[in-house]
């Protein structure tokens, strides 16, 4: 699940090349909103931002991320982590799991570089972040390059930046998921991670080229089928959530450009599809 999330995030291609992911644009009589799905950590050397996009920033109104991109969120989430992500004095990580899956998790961490030492201190769900960070960085995949780092500190001045969470609401989100979810979720990560090393590349080449359904079967397909309660909580609520959001704004008027995870845009459960089921005029792909 948080694989999926964090790349709801990342990855990169064998070589720079153009990219075209696609935008989805929602009109109404006198408002407009840009929805882009976003990867979190990309490459510096990826060119990535297709114009339709770039033409909306210029015009926006407001920009909305999942949560804030400033220096303030992100201490407060380095501080969060800290709370929630570390295990109690005296636990340990693979005391949670099976021999097989430690040994495997051991194995990994090897090849990763990712102390054990280190490991051992962190919850399964911190666990996996930390492993799957690990996988970006061998790839040449870095967090600061991600989609709304970028957006952010490109994006005019005029611009006002909003977002749909808070750190502490995102936060809860991971650390709330039940013990044997996290067990489960950090097991299929590493197994993944060990068998398929080339399964960040494909993922960011299908966004880059607007390949929707080698997206959804990337992003959402397994956490939908192996884990359906997951799916609901990190896609399909946050979603529903979120389109209160994006009604009130159609509501009012002006120009909005929409940055969250691709995942967040995919298959029925997606924004862009819940918008067309409301009856809003929306372009792009289906």
């Amino acid at each position: 699940m948080f694989r999926s999330l964090l790349v709801a995030l990342a990855a990169l291609l064998a070589t720079p090349a153009l990219a075209a992911p696609p935008v989805w644009t929602v009109r109404d009589a006198d408002s407009e909103i840009v929805l882009f799905g976003s990867m979190h950590v990309l490459p510096r050397d990826l060119d990535w931002k297709p114009p339709a996009l770039d033409a909306a920033l210029a015009q926006a109104d407001d920009l909305w991320f999942e949560v804030p991109m400033d220096a303030a969120a992100d201490r407060r989430m380095q501080d969060l982590a800290g709370a929630y992500g570390l295990l109690p004095p005296g636990q340990t990580l693979t005391s949670r799991l099976k021999p097989r899956a430690a040994a495997r998790l051991r194995k990994l961490a090897d090849r990763l570089d990712v102390p054990m030492s280190e490991l051992e201190r962190l919850k399964p769900w911190m666990a996996e972040v930390r492993l799957t960070t690990a996988a970006f960085a061998q790839d040449k995949g870095l967090a600061e390059d991600g989609v709304e780092r970028r957006l952010q500190a490109a994006a005019p001045p005029k611009v006002a930046r909003k977002a749909f969470e808070t750190p502490d609401e995102q936060m809860a989100l991971f650390a709330g998921a039940s013990e044997t979810d996290q067990v489960r979720t950090l097991n299929a990560t590493v197994k993944q991670l060990e068998k398929d090393p080339g399964a960040y590349r494909r993922l960011v080449a299908a966004w880059s080229q607007g390949d929707q359904k080698a997206l959804e079967r990337a992003v959402v397909g397994g956490m939908r089928k192996s884990s359906p309660a997951l799916y609901r909580r990190f896609i399909v609520e946050r979603n529903a959530r979120w389109m209160d959001a994006l009604q009130a704004r159609l509501a009012g008027s002006g120009r909005t450009v929409v940055v969250v995870g691709a995942g967040h845009l995919l298959g029925p459960d997606g924004l862009p599809a819940r918008l067309r089921a409301l009856g809003y005029d929306v372009e792009g792909p289906r």
